[in-house]
């Protein structure tokens, strides 16, 4: 058509410039320039077309002499620049133009010599072809009957083979060439299978069958024994399996011949235990938990991976590489050994934590932590053998169940030592009495019991930090980096103890007239012991801990403030108690002094009573002992005539009309009302208000209770002229001595007041002693 030859000469006319396009971008590639045509130029010294004569008639020309000799300086110059750079070449290209000649010298020889043999290869081809042709040609006729007999001739060799089979078989028996017996027997087991309804097959076949079940019987005997090695243990099961013995009957009976001999190490753990001793035989001594744990891993751990590995080895790795069984016989051999393995192994745990419940010393517990890492790290290799166990779990539960019972472990032991100390403080407290010396002194005591209980604490936090140490293998377990930590050390530990202090300390609280009731200086002791705690020692404790277990456990924990909360009351409750107790003491000696005694028909006092007496030396006792544990404390500002107040009280004229026997039957009533409206208007006093921690504060609070236990008695006896002035004696003795103790002397100066007042209330002749009598009677005293 003519639009396809009008394409073909468009193309044909652009063919020369398309070619001209690309010779142009290789020139511009390489950098040759040939786009703008220069005329050739004679003169040109760097260009191909150089004429001698031509540039020395120029310079002559159109150069003076001067620029003559320049320009010959600067040929000259140029001359000896481009000779060194040439001879720079040279050298530096001397060794490889050596090289490229040797190079090519030799490779004329090479091709020369390929040459020939290619020439020999070809003629020899040559001659084979034509040998072969020769063959073929004589040999055509008679191809398919050569190929006939060569069939007959190997039909013939198998059925002599068959033929031969139980022969060869009962040689190789004989022999002991078991597998060579196995596989002559799998090679013809097929062929006499499916020509078994021939009656000479049939024969061969029986023959056959009894050989190999004699064969299988040996090889089970041999499986059996316990004497035979781990090579002829897996010959065997290779052979058995070959001959289609039930491949889940040989794992029964593997794993109960492994049975047998796991059994007699863990019978020998249980005897470590002392399970075996009668009422007669007393079970020999425990050896330490190392030892206990070394038996155990050399013994049955190391047996246990032995049996895993050969096991694993006959039954389910070497079935599936030579694909007998199928993948099915590998599943069915994995799942009994898991639950033969985890049935054993929970049997050793069971001993091993009966070894470790035995462990009941709290002392230092370095051999236990090393113990349990021992079998942590054994365990690791079953672990690494048979991942599908569910042994891993088991062995840290118990590990953790190890740790959280030694921490219990170190709480009672921390606990029965609080207990001891104050035993010991018991009878340092009595002791002291029984001899007729002085009292121990508190200060000593609490010192002492003070840094024994913190030295024992930081004693069992070393000990219970080994569990955490960084060689130990079993640190890294989430529950020693956490739990452990918070729950299980602080919170289980140390909090829990400085709780049962303070529970504690509040129990002494509740035993006030029980017999065998706690000591005061016992209370006083234990008060300042938690008031320390509060102020300082429950925070230095604790940060203690925190430093020496730095867990990953972000759980709640106890404030140091709910702590330090919890020992303030604790020494708040001891405190008051002591305060208690202490007034009681006084109390029973006054109240006795009171309801004994005929104040009726008493005699005229000549002196204080020794009573009184011995009231002011026990407050006076008692200021020394609070003293020794506790602050002095604030007091009001004392008059200058404290030990004499009494005596213008006490012969105040409102006091003498009071009792003066001028006065009107109505007088008593009036008297009475009077008395009741100064009350009204006197300050109240608080007789069991809460105590502060000082001396002050102490003996006021005892003070009071023993002054209205006083009072109290005495409102329930009358009194005779005598007892009155008794009362008056010994009211002005205790106010001689007892303004110096409290902190404000208006307070015993207002309650004796009472004693007082309520004495002539209760007296039927109610005539006072005058007052320079008292004075010279007290000073008598």
């Amino acid at each position: 058509p003519p639009s396809g030859k009008m394409a073909a000469e468009l193309e044909a006319e652009a063919a020369p410039g398309k070619k001209r396009r690309v010779r142009g971008m290789l020139k511009l590639y390489y950098g040759i320039n040939e786009g703008a045509r220069e005329p050739l130029d004679p003169g040109d010294i760097d260009g191909a077309h150089f004429q001698p004569e031509f540039y020395l008639n120029k310079l002559r020309k159109e150069c003076t002499l001067a620029e003559l000799m320049e320009s010959e300086a600067e040929m000259v110059k140029h001359i000896r620049s481009l000779d060194s750079d040439m001879q720079t070449l040279v050298y530096e290209n001397y060794n490889k133009f050596i090289s490229a000649t040797d190079t090519i010298r030799k490779m004329k020889n090479d091709f020369k010599k390929m040459e020939d043999e290619m020439d020999c290869l070809a003629t020899n081809m040559a001659a084979i072809t034509e040998f072969s042709a020769r063959i073929s040609n004589t040999l055509q006729d008679q191809h398919q009957q050569i190929t006939k007999l060569s069939g007959v001739h190997t039909l013939l060799r198998k059925l002599q083979f068959l033929f031969e089979l139980p022969a060869r078989l009962n040689k190789c028996i004989e022999l002991e060439a078991y597998g060579q017996a196995v596989r002559y027997y799998s090679k013809a087991r097929s062929v006499l299978h499916q020509y078994q309804h021939m009656p000479s097959f049939q024969g061969i076949q029986n023959d056959c069958q009894k050989i190999m079940s004699d064969l299988a019987q040996k090889l089970r005997e041999k499986f059996r024994d316990a004497g035979s090695s781990a090579k002829e243990l897996a010959e065997c099961v290779e052979l058995l399996l070959q001959l289609d013995e039930p491949a889940e009957e040989l794992c029964d009976e593997f794993l109960a011949h492994a049975q047998s001999r796991l059994a007699e190490d863990l019978s020998a753990l249980e005897a470590e235990l002392g399970a075996g001793a009668g009422p007669g035989h007393p079970a020999a001594p425990l050896s330490d938990i190392l030892e206990f744990t070394d038996k155990g891993c050399n013994g049955f751990v190391s047996n246990m991976c032995l049996v895993i590995a050969s096991y694993q080895d006959l039954f389910v790795h070497r079935p599936a590489a030579s694909g007998l069984g199928s993948r099915d016989v590998a599943l069915m051999a994995g799942a009994k050994l898991v639950e033969f393995v985890d049935r054993l192994m929970g049997r050793y745990f069971a001993l091993v934590e009966r070894r470790i419940r035995a462990e009941k010393g709290v002392g230092d517990n370095s051999l236990l932590v090393r113990g349990l890492d021992r079998f942590h790290r054994r365990l690791q290799a079953v672990i690494k053998l048979l991942p599908a166990s569910n042994i891993g779990a088991e062995g840290t539960e118990i590990l953790v169940r190890a740790a959280k019972e030694r921490i219990r472990q170190y709480l009672q032991a921390l606990q029965s030592f609080y207990a001891d100390c104050l035993t010991d403080v018991r009878q340092s407290l009595a002791a002291p009495r029984l001899l007729g010396k002085d009292g121990a002194n508190l200060a000593e005591l609490l010192g002492t019991v003070s840094a024994s209980i913190l030295n024992q604490i930081k004693s069992v936090l070393a000990y219970v930090h080994l569990f955490t140490a960084k060689d130990i293998t079993f640190s890294n377990k989430p529950y020693f980096k956490g739990e452990f930590c918070s729950q299980g050390v602080r919170e289980g530990l140390i909090v829990s103890f400085i709780k049962y202090i303070c529970h504690t300390a509040r129990q002494f609280c509740e035993t006030a007239g029980e017999k065998g009731a706690t000591p005061p200086g016992l209370l006083l002791l234990l008060s300042r012991l938690c008031l320390d705690y509060e102020n300082s020692t429950i925070s230095y404790i604790l940060t203690l801990t925190d430093e020496q277990f730095l867990g990953q456990d972000h759980s709640p924990v106890t404030l140091v403030t709910v702590l330090s909360a919890d020992a303030r009351e604790a020494a708040q409750k001891l405190l008051n108690h002591y305060v208690k107790v202490q007034g009681l003491n006084v109390s029973q000696m006054l109240r006795k002094s009171v309801e004994t005694r005929d104040w009726i028909n008493t005699i005229e006092p000549r002196n204080v009573r020794a009573v009184m007496k011995r009231v002011v030396e026990d407050i006076t006792s008692i200021d020394v002992q609070v003293g020794l544990l506790y602050e002095e404390g604030v007091r009001k500002a004392h008059s200058s005539d404290s030990s004499k107040r009494t005596f213008s009280v006490y012969s105040s004229s409102r006091q003498q009309a009071r009792y003066a026997p001028s006065y009107t039957p109505s007088a008593p009533m009036d008297t009475n009302l009077l008395s009741n409206i100064q009350k009204l208007f006197s300050e109240r006093i608080d007789i069991f208000s809460p105590v502060e921690f000082n001396k002050v504060s102490v003996l006021t609070g005892i003070i009071k209770i023993s002054l209205k236990t006083f009072l109290e008695c005495v409102r329930l006896r009358s009194f005779g002229r005598y007892g009155l002035q008794q009362i008056q004696v010994d009211c002005q003795y205790l106010q001689l001595y007892l303004w110096r103790f409290v902190s404000d002397e208006n307070l015993v100066h207002f309650l004796l007041d009472e004693i007082v007042g309520s004495t002539a209330h209760r007296c039927l002749d109610p005539v006072t002693m005058e007052q320079s009598v008292i004075e010279v009677i007290c000073e008598r005293g």
